[in-house]
């Protein structure tokens, strides 16, 4: 069988290892005090994450005007960029 024959299509082909994270935008974090440390629990516990969908991945979509000490497992360049022009500090665990 050729080549192009065995090779999966675009169209309906699933990703084998996809991951799944639970996401959080910048401005959801805003709301927050100052100082305050984050991470997946803390977000479930303050009521703003509703679902446990895995891992935490903060996204640069808003303003961040508090500084705060933000722990998840991936971050955006822009949410990276927006915590430390906040005063925060951002770190990756795993």
């Amino acid at each position: 069988m050729p080549l192009y024959r065995r090779v999966p299509k675009l169209k309906h082909f699933p990703l084998v290892n996809q991951k799944e994270y639970t996401i959080i935008n910048v401005k959801g974090l805003s709301a927050l005090e100052a100082g305050t440390e984050v991470s997946l629990e803390s977000l479930l516990e303050a009521g703003i994450l509703t679902t446990n969908d895995g891992p935490l991945k903060v996204l640069g979509d808003g303003e961040l005007t508090t500084a705060l000490t933000v722990r998840a497992t991936a971050f955006t360049q822009s949410a990276k960029e927006k915590i430390e022009q906040a005063g925060g500090t951002w770190e990756v665990v795993a």
